[in-house]
């Protein structure tokens, strides 16, 4: 344990906060065009109004980080996705502003409606797909990327950027069957039950894709003894599957959405598994990658003192928008 792995822990941890948290905000937006159009797509942006912007802080975070402690990987991977990461940008801007725009233009709803899901399934898409491209591996020549400008796209990447929309559709619909009450919450405890069957296929698709697609992904999964310390994390996501199931398909309330949570974690301790120790795969490892010592210490210190803030006002904010959803918002 160094300041390295210190500082990539850190930084996976900021994925996966914008991941859960953004997430089920990308995810209404997908499942957006099934609700009934007035009170209850009303009431499903009501449940996300107080903290859908405060939680794309841990995008924030998460590149900013890359940048500052990962310079060379920032260098290599923005350029291999560059396409990706213009249209995942595009896309949180279309959705910011259909956000906005569709309580103050009622007269034009419906194309904010449409531009509000459109964003959210291309910024999932993209991060899908970006996901994917890293996975499959990036060209690196005298440290620098040296592949085309669509290596990213191909069948792989297509199906993680499948899997993550499926898996923000889980957890919008498990965050609407925790606040909503009544027929919408009924409606999205079917659309729960649907996205997590989507997801537990394209997960385990993706999964078995992964030990195909590189040798050394097989040798972690398959050969001992690494096998040994890999194996526990799919016994826990097959146990955390089963009990999602169950509960989406039963009268529970917030279950649902802390199992998708746990998925989400299960699956992301799956990928730290897949690539350690490398942050670009198959060349750069995290120390290849790493900013000088003095300069992590610094950032480190910034760090310390800034994300207890970010977590105390994030846990806050939803605890004081911890009730239900009525049609005035939450009460």
């Amino acid at each position: 344990m160094d300041l390295t792995t210190i500082w990539a822990f850190i930084i996976a941890f900021a994925i996966f906060a914008y991941v859960v948290m953004d997430g089920f905000d990308l995810g209404i937006g997908i499942l957006f065009p099934s609700f009934d159009p007035g009170r209850e797509r009303d009431r499903a942006m009501n449940s996300i109004a107080p903290v859908w912007d405060g939680n794309e802080t841990w995008l924030v975070l998460g590149g900013g980080g890359l940048f500052a402690a990962f310079p060379l990987a920032y260098a290599v991977i923005l350029p291999a996705t560059y396409p990706l990461i213009i249209a995942m940008l595009l896309g949180l801007v279309f959705r910011g502003v259909a956000f906005e725009y569709r309580w103050r233009d009622p007269a034009h709803r419906r194309f904010w409606d449409a531009a509000f899901t459109g964003g959210s399934f291309v910024a999932a898409m993209a991060q899908g797909m970006t996901l994917g491209a890293l996975l499959q591996g990036i060209e690196v020549v005298d440290r620098a990327y040296a592949g085309s400008w669509f290596d990213w796209l191909t069948p792989y990447t297509l199906l993680c950027g499948v899997g993550v929309v499926a898996g923000y559709a889980l957890l919008g619909s498990t965050w609407l069957v925790w606040k909503l009450d009544g027929e919408g919450q009924a409606h999205a405890r079917r659309l729960a039950v649907r996205s997590a069957a989507a997801t537990l296929v394209l997960m385990g698709a993706v999964s078995l894709y992964n030990v195909f697609l590189n040798a050394e992904y097989a040798e972690r999964w398959l050969t001992a003894p690494e096998i040994y310390f890999a194996a526990p994390v799919p016994i826990l996501t097959a146990v955390i599957a089963i009990s999602l199931v169950r509960a989406t398909t039963r009268e529970r309330n917030s279950k649902p959405f802390w199992l998708s949570i746990a998925l989400f974690f299960f699956g992301m301790a799956g990928l730290g598994v897949t690539m350690w120790p490398y942050v670009v795969p198959p060349g750069l490892t995290i120390w290849d990658a790493a900013a000088p010592e003095r300069s992590q210490v610094f950032m480190l210190v910034g760090v310390a003192i800034t994300m207890p803030l970010i977590l105390a006002y994030t846990a806050w904010a939803y605890w004081v928008f911890r009730g239900k959803v009525g049609d005035e918002g939450y009460h």
